[in-house]
């Protein structure tokens, strides 16, 4: 299923991910997509009436499930044990380098999704409502980020070209200089 060209996730990162707690990290994904739907309004439109359904997305190299529940005023992102996964439309799943690539652009999606380096199950109408949403937004994680938590904004921004390089992890838009206002 994998693409040998895509980074694997550092073994620090994917260690350090095990001792994260869910509820603090539902609490900053949560609050990192309702930033996303004020700054980039166009994304839930996009989304039509997919934004209604419940995307799980199961990067593969990590030990827990991200729910994403776009629709409505409340966006919503909840981390969840592997365990228990919960009742969803759709299942995007892959590595987190190609779900990063893929928001960032420095990877085609529609070449993840037909060299199966991301795998669509259930609704692929709705993945791909998700897809063009995402590339129509030109989302720069780093960026927003760095909105979301300003007084860090010069701290990540000096630590981004060094995460990227020993990562290998597309962390910021491509076609913008890391920590390039947006």
């Amino acid at each position: 299923m994998t693409n040998l060209t895509l980074p694997h996730l550092p073994r620090p990162l994917a260690m350090a991910a095990k001792a994260m707690p869910l509820a603090p990290m539902t609490l900053l994904l949560t609050r990192l997509a309702r930033q996303l739907v004020a700054r980039h309004p166009g994304m839930q439109r996009r989304l039509g009436n997919h934004a209604q359904r419940r995307f799980l997305l199961d990067l593969i190299d990590l030990p827990f499930l991200l729910l994403l529940e776009p629709g409505g005023a409340t966006p919503r992102v909840t981390a969840l044990s592997r365990r228990h996964p919960p009742a969803h439309d759709i299942r995007i799943a892959g590595p987190t380098a190609a779900f990063l690539g893929l928001v960032h652009g420095s990877m085609d999606g529609d070449a993840l999704f037909f060299s199966r380096d991301l795998v669509i199950e259930g609704d692929t109408a709705a993945g791909l409502a998700l897809r063009n949403a995402i590339d129509d937004a030109e989302l720069d994680l780093a960026a927003e980020l760095s909105v979301m938590l300003k007084p860090l904004a010069p701290l990540l921004a000096r630590l981004l070209p060094s995460a990227e390089r020993l990562s290998g992890l597309a962390l910021h838009r491509v076609d913008r200089p890391a920590g390039a206002p947006l």
